[in-house]
């Protein structure tokens, strides 16, 4: 594998080799000047060199792979085939694949491309139909392409460019196995890409297993967060953070704001509750239809819902410009996420915000995430109290300092200190260990141990 160290070009993309019509696309899309992404990977791809990207979302990709598809779509001048499509996009989830497509039809803007979805959640007859006189570039979900492959209504035999994005996505769902599949049905002297935000060693074995000496890109190292999103650390109890997060969304105003959710119910139970804090939201999740889906990103993209509630499902497939705030409500299960998560802000180099609300009982969760991009979050406010749940435990054996010994109750003690070997007294003259053996007497013995309630307040204090 080549290693690419091309530096980025100050040049327009007539200089990387996009010419013609594809011109006029850059500029209706808003692209001015190539990305760091599009400047390494462009010419690679249209000298016909497989490519193997390493590059955070919201770094320009699509249009990395996408205008030298189109260009090459152009130049080879092919008559479409009856359920064959030229070229074949695999995305991890439904809203990356339209969000690709959008941007495909836009950059080709009056060339007579074709491009087809194929999704799951949608009607299979109308894209069966729309296949069945060809199509010059495919964009899909993995799952239900093998379906339609299977079955004889898409032929990928003569598809000769095959790009693989978000591939560690698609890995994180279990596509792996589809798309070996896919890939081993296309034509043998197809031109293969893959990007990736991140490169573990699966990721790896599948580049190496698809691709022919590909060149490698790469614009930031793995699982760093864009430069220009600020990024900050709230602490609060679960039980906190309905008031926490309406008090951020009352300090942002009006710009559009995504939140991210761990689960679907919590998802639905974030969007409640923001409604009866008087607060317009939608939400997104796998349970939705993609007909419902749609609606609501299309609201979001249109100003007409300020607020969208997600879960991961989500974090790679919304592009839309503008995201002032991205709240994490809960830290993800896998620390890589919470990067794709705060992407959906501070794209095309512009400047974002995101704030993480973390109960104590996620630190390690918050650990893990500040392991993968390699810096502490800033800590913007605590409600969460004394003392400091998020303290790491002093090691064993390790006295406190004066000052935290500082605040200790005056006065006579309650009781005399046990002597050397003695157990320290109860009320009643027992030792203070003989209820705990004693019960772990009766459990030894089968019998159930029951718990008396105490009157005074050491088990409030104690369940507090």
């Amino acid at each position: 594998m080549t290693l690419q160290t091309t530096p980025e070009a100050d040049n327009g993309f007539e200089a990387l080799g996009i010419t013609g019509a594809l011109l006029k696309g850059t500029l209706a899309a808003g692209l001015t000047t190539p990305k760091p992404i599009q400047t390494q990977a462009i010419p690679h791809y249209l000298a016909g060199r497989d490519v193997l990207g390493i590059a955070q979302t919201g770094s320009g990709k699509t249009a990395a792979f996408a205008l030298p598809i189109l260009t090459r779509i152009v130049a080879l001048g092919a008559k479409r085939r009856p359920k064959c499509p030229h070229a074949l996009i695999l995305a991890p989830t439904r809203e990356l694949a339209v969000q690709i497509d959008e941007a495909i039809r836009l950059l080709s803007k009056g060339m007579h491309i074709t491009t087809c979805q194929v999704l799951g959640g949608v009607s299979r007859n109308m894209q069966v139909k729309r296949l069945r006189d060809g199509v010059d570039i495919l964009i899909a979900t993995p799952g239900r392409l093998v379906d339609l492959v299977r079955e004889g209504d898409v032929k990928l035999d003569q598809t000769r460019w095959l790009v693989l994005d978000e591939a560690d996505r698609m890995l994180d769902m279990g596509f792996i196995n589809d798309v070996k599949k896919l890939a081993r049905a296309t034509h043998p002297d197809r031109q293969t890409t893959l990007f990736s935000a991140t490169m573990p060693d699966e990721i790896e074995k599948l580049a190496m297993g698809l691709m022919k000496d590909p060149i490698r890109v790469s614009v930031a190292p793995q699982s760093t967060t864009v430069a220009e999103i600020t990024q900050g650390l709230v602490k609060a109890r679960t039980k906190q953070k309905r008031n926490v997060l309406a008090d951020i969304l009352r300090a942002e105003g009006d710009g559009p704001v995504i939140i991210f959710a761990r689960t679907k119910h919590g998802a639905d139970k974030v969007t409640r509750q923001l409604e009866q804090d008087g607060f317009a939201a939608d939400v997104i999740h796998g349970n939705k239809s993609q007909n419902a889906r749609q609606r609501a990103l299309n609201g979001f993209r249109d100003g007409s819902v300020k607020i969208l509630v997600a879960t991961d499902i989500a974090a790679r497939g919304i592009d839309v410009p503008g995201i002032s705030l991205v709240v994490n409500y809960d830290l993800p299960d896998e620390p890589e996420t919470y990067v794709h998560r705060i992407g959906r802000t501070g794209r095309n180099g512009l400047g974002g915000k995101s704030v993480t609300l973390c109960d104590p009982e996620e630190v390690s969760k918050l650990r893990a995430v500040e392991k993968v991009i390699r810096k502490a979050i800033p800590l913007v406010a605590d409600h969460t109290g004394q003392p400091d749940p998020f303290q790491k435990p002093l090691p064993a054996g390790s006295r406190p300092e004066r000052s935290e010994r500082q605040g200790r109750p005056q006065g006579k003690p309650q009781g005399r200190p046990a002597r050397s070997g003695q157990a320290p007294q109860r009320a009643g003259g027992k030792p203070a260990g003989a209820h705990h053996e004693a019960g772990r007497a009766d459990e030894r013995n089968g019998q159930p141990r029951r718990r008396r309630r105490r009157g005074n307040g050491g088990g409030a204090a104690k369940a507090a």
